[in-house]
């Protein structure tokens, strides 16, 4: 039974510091290279519905969110994510209604200029 093995990078970023460690992958006969197999066979996950893993998007290769299935190359970067402390969408929200708030005070304050 001949056998195929992948050299990669796990990067494990969930607890803080990103921890960078070699991985190598071994196919079996008729085995593809997948992410999941690649995270299955690190001890990382359990399968494709393992509770660590869960959350969407916390895992990728070379900064690039992937599915379960899809594959890995030789010297790719598995990445896993930490989740997100702040949600971007409410930062970017309040950073335009700051915007909005510094234009109607110098508004506010040019109308003032012109009555004196």
């Amino acid at each position: 039974m001949p056998s195929l093995s992948l050299d990669l990078l796990v990067c494990d970023a969930r607890k803080g510091e990103p921890v960078l460690n070699p991985f190598q992958l071994i196919l079996k006969d008729g085995e593809l290279a997948t992410v999941g197999l690649a995270l299955v066979r690190a001890g990382i996950a359990t399968g494709k519905d393992d509770p660590t893993l869960a959350r969407k998007g916390c895992f990728g290769v070379f900064g690039k969110r992937k599915d379960w299935d899809s594959p890995i190359y030789p010297g790719d970067r598995l990445e896993l994510y930490s989740a997100l402390l702040i949600d971007p969408k409410s930062v970017r929200r309040k950073r335009a209604n700051q915007n909005q708030d510094a234009k109607f005070q110098a508004a506010a304050a040019k109308r003032k200029a012109r009555r004196l």
